[in-house]
């Protein structure tokens, strides 16, 4: 499958440094910042600096060593807002939206990381459990 990247979305801006954004880790391959729009106490957005559309498109075409920092970059950030369950944290939940029906915003890979309240059931009709 081809995905078309259009490098004029704002992460792809946010990269270039040409819009600020408040980063809380850089990697060789990842960018982590807070999100301008919080919805949740914790809410960071962690990026691969490679032209990736979504999840799978990064899944199938990035590089080992692109996956792997994208990986530990993500449990960095849980590590370094101190979100961890067991590890003193509350836990916390990750979001990726891709296409119109995963009502993706910006069409370069991102995640949020959301934590430091309840955050309810991830979609309506779930059953709460323990």
């Amino acid at each position: 499958m081809s995905y078309a990247y259009d490098d004029q979305n704002v992460f792809a801006r946010i990269l270039r440094g040409e819009i600020p954004c408040t980063k809380v880790l850089e990697t060789e391959h990842s960018l982590a910042f807070r999100d301008i729009a919080p919805q949740a106490p914790e809410h960071v957005l962690v990026i691969p600096k490679g032209a990736y559309v979504t999840f799978d498109h990064f899944a199938n075409e990035a590089s080992d060593a692109e996956i792997a920092d994208y990986t530990r970059a993500i449990g960095t950030v849980c590590e370094m807002l101190g979100i961890r369950p067991g590890m003193g944290g509350g836990g916390y939940r990750l979001i990726s939206n891709s296409g119109r029906e995963g009502v993706q915003d910006v069409p370069h890979l991102h995640v949020h990381v959301l934590a430091g309240k309840p955050l309810g059931r991830m979609l309506p009709g779930g059953k709460d459990t323990p």
